[in-house]
């Protein structure tokens, strides 16, 4: 942990508008705020080690709330299994860096906005990857990226099953054989999906659940996140 300032340090510019000195070292807890990029260093466990004053103000916190954090906490959940999938490939030494949108979450308030994330692996005196770089440019616009990020648990665990079937486009009859269900239990279930989530229809059901982030970002065939769904009790 305390090696990390110094594999900062040592991070190079790999292309135009990464927030690094162009002369090599920098700390990024001197990034000037000008430049309008948040900026923070990972250690391999993915917590948040350090980071600028940009990163501090654009989620609500000071060093002491944030720093110590997951950088799973300032992600929306929708989006966090395909990011640490490419954050484990900087990890592994597949990639060295890797550009994506997030929805990314103020932790604590509730807000979250949309943001292109870079994330750059750095590498120190030890064969493999020391650390990761993460910046993303300050938005003035959350207000109009807003999205849902209410957690609650909403779905059961039947309710998930079958809006993983309407979202991959599975029809009634061949979801109710597979759930086991009559078709007549699928459609009860899609009537009280529609009446959670308040919408009219199948498709906007599908569309309410992907902006919640109920359904997660980037997989196939879709699938519930876990935050969202009731577990089940066991019988004693």
């Amino acid at each position: 942990m305390n090696a990390l300032p110094t594999l900062i340090d040592s991070a190079r510019s790999e292309a135009d508008g990464d927030p690094l000195d162009r002369g090599g070292r920098t700390d990024v807890r001197q990034q000037p705020d000008q430049a309008g990029m948040c900026v923070a260093g990972l250690d391999a466990a993915l917590t948040i080690q350090q980071a600028n004053q940009e990163f501090f103000r654009q989620f609500n916190g000071s060093s002491e709330e944030l720093c110590g954090r997951s950088i799973r906490d300032v992600v929306h959940p929708s989006v966090q299994q395909p990011l640490l999938r490419q954050f484990s490939h900087l990890l592994e030494g597949k990639h060295q860096r890797f550009v994506t949108p997030v929805i990314a979450v103020r932790p604590g308030e509730g807000s979250a906005f949309t943001v292109p994330l870079t994330a750059v692996a750095v590498r120190g005196g030890l064969p493999g990857t020391n650390a990761i770089l993460v910046m993303m440019p300050t938005t003035g616009d959350a207000e109009g990226t807003r999205v849902v990020t209410n957690r609650k648990k909403v779905l059961s665990a039947m309710d998930a099953r079958i809006l993983e079937g309407i979202a991959a486009g599975i029809s009634t009859v061949p979801l109710a054989s597979r759930l086991y269900l009559s078709p007549h239990g699928i459609e009860y279930h899609v009537t009280c999906l529609l009446r959670k989530l308040k919408v009219p229809n199948r498709a906007a059901l599908v569309s309410r659940a992907y902006s919640m982030g109920v359904l997660k970002v980037g997989t196939w065939p879709p699938e519930a996140v876990e935050d969202f769904v009731k577990r089940e009790e066991k019988a004693s």
